[in-house]
């Protein structure tokens, strides 16, 4: 980047994990992710009038005859958050055109890593609360935070080899996929038909606009919004909107520019630094005390997505990826060992932003609360469980 913004490039060809503009925002943006997150507790614990009175004021809004009675924390989650899951269907177009998830026997072992490291957490979640009041939340602790983990791997350096990192960017990807095709499926609303054919013309329009060789941006800017407002108003969760104008954005040159690059380029660092800490401010602030405390320890949920993240992620993205390794689906990164992958399926069960995110949209205050408790002690866990598996680590 150039100019009066951040040389994120620069600064990420002197970070440890890859070297790249990619990794070197994901690496800085957990830092302001993590600022975030402990601003929005200390204010929920000092001031918790006056954070409830911010994020749940009323901010309505009438488009064209409809009405979105929304509060500012869910603007945040519904407006904000789509152009997130829309930096991640950039993320996931480019790797299955372009990237790792291109060559089927390369993106193997990745792949099934992350089913494994998806189905069972929420199978333990599942057992944890079976018949229980919690048991819609199943999904919380199937994501992995790729801005956390990522920042664990740079903090350890070079004693993480270059291609366990690589492995842990395709399984995050992967992880991203399951997550938006699970928030799609299972926690969406009452489906209504017709804003979802008006979102299908909406796509056939933008697919139109490609097929005639329109390649300024500003062009889409109208289609963007309109499928946005389509998928609000038909009870699918409307981030999916994100996904699905990234999932359309040409891989290949168009209009003679990489179109993919230049708004990863330009959007990335905005996801990173601005909108998902805004989300954590937003929703990560909850009361800690005694009572809320013993309630955790006791809760069915929280418990539940303790184990998942920390026992249900580390055992099955190893698991899956030992047995697809001896089954010959795939094969290890050379210089991968047993250590090392353990070591990376620990830092797979940190797991808070879509984990948070998908919190929201399961459980309600009462339950919510448990559920981010357990996500803020599954995290810390599986972050310090995997530090230590990379410190104990023997030299190659």
């Amino acid at each position: 980047m150039t100019g009066r913004r951040v040389r994120v490039g620069r600064v990420g060809r002197a970070l440890p994990p890859l070297g790249d503009e990619f990794v070197s925002v994901e690496v800085l943006g957990a830092t302001v992710l993590l600022a975030a997150t402990v601003l929005a507790l200390v204010w929920a614990n000092v001031a918790a009038h006056s954070y409830d009175q911010v994020w749940h004021h009323p901010l309505d809004l009438s488009v064209g005859g409809l009405d979105l009675d929304l509060s500012v924390a869910h603007w945040i989650t519904d407006g904000l958050m789509a152009v997130f899951f829309f930096v991640v269907g950039l993320e996931i177009k480019r790797e299955v055109v372009r990237g790792e998830l291109r060559d089927p026997r390369t993106a193997s072992l990745p792949v099934i890593a992350a089913v494994g490291g998806m189905v069972l957490p929420a199978v333990l979640f599942v057992l944890w609360n079976a018949g229980g009041d919690g048991a819609h939340g199943w999904a919380v602790p199937m994501a992995t935070d790729i801005a956390f983990a990522t920042g664990v791997l740079a903090l350890l350096g070079s004693r993480v080899p270059r291609p366990l990192k690589l492995f842990l960017l395709t399984l995050a990807i992967v992880d991203d996929l399951g997550a938006i095709l699970v928030i799609a499926i299972f926690y969406s609303g009452g489906v209504r038909g017709w804003w979802l054919l008006a979102a299908a013309a909406v796509v056939l329009g933008i697919l139109g606009l490609q097929r005639l060789g329109v390649a300024p941006l500003v062009a889409y800017v109208v289609p963007a919004v309109a499928l946005w407002l389509c998928v609000q108003q038909s009870g699918v969760h409307a981030t999916i909107a994100g996904v699905a104008l990234g999932l359309l954005t040409p891989a290949r040159p168009f209009g003679g520019r990489q179109v993919i690059e230049g708004l990863e380029h330009r959007l990335h660092p905005w996801s990173s630094f601005a909108i998902v800490p805004l989300f954590a401010l937003a929703n990560a602030g909850i009361t800690i005390d005694g009572t809320a405390l013993r309630q955790a320890a006791s809760s069915p949920v929280t418990v539940g997505v303790v184990v998942g993240l920390v026992l249900g992620k580390s055992v099955g993205v190893a698991g899956a990826t030992f047995a697809g390794a001896r089954l010959g689906l795939g094969r290890l990164p050379e210089g991968v060992r047993t250590a090392d992958v353990i070591g990376v399926a620990m830092v797979a069960g940190i797991g808070f932003t879509v984990a948070l995110f998908i919190a929201g949209l399961a459980f309600g205050p009462a339950h919510f609360q448990l559920a981010v408790i357990g996500i803020l002690t599954g995290s810390v866990l599986s972050g310090l469980l995997a530090t230590a598996c990379f410190l104990l680590r023997s030299p190659a």
